[in-house]
């Protein structure tokens, strides 16, 4: 259950720190890739605050992994567009490594013990 909540708090707290990010968004991209970004986010939260609490975890680990992967590439733009720069891409991407081992480590986890 620790590591449960390990994950669960690294997520909250990166989409805690990106959310003022994308409010600086220029008005080009606020609307589009900072949305994108932002329900990314929070839907990533809500899986694996999801999972916590399923019997069946594995599926909302995947959805999870599968939404992190589509975070990576979306924060990935954000930078190549400059709306973010090189060190938040970095502590983004830092985060989001950490992040994916925890999910990962949490879905091995899990399938050893078979639920």
């Amino acid at each position: 259950m620790r590591n449960e909540v390990s994950v669960v708090a690294r997520v909250y707290d990166l989409t805690l720190w990106l959310l003022p990010h994308l409010a600086k968004f220029s008005r080009d991209h606020r609307f589009t890739l900072g949305d994108r970004i932002e329900v990314t986010a929070l839907e990533l939260l809500e899986c694996l605050v999801d999972a916590s609490y399923r019997a069946d975890k594995q599926p909302a680990l995947q959805q999870g992994l599968r939404g992190l992967e589509r975070l990576r590439y979306l924060i990935r733009l954000a930078k190549d567009l400059r709306q973010i720069n090189l060190k938040q891409y970095e502590f983004a991407a830092q985060a989001m490594e950490v992040i994916g081992g925890e999910i990962g480590g949490w879905a091995k986890s899990v399938s050893r013990r078979g639920g």
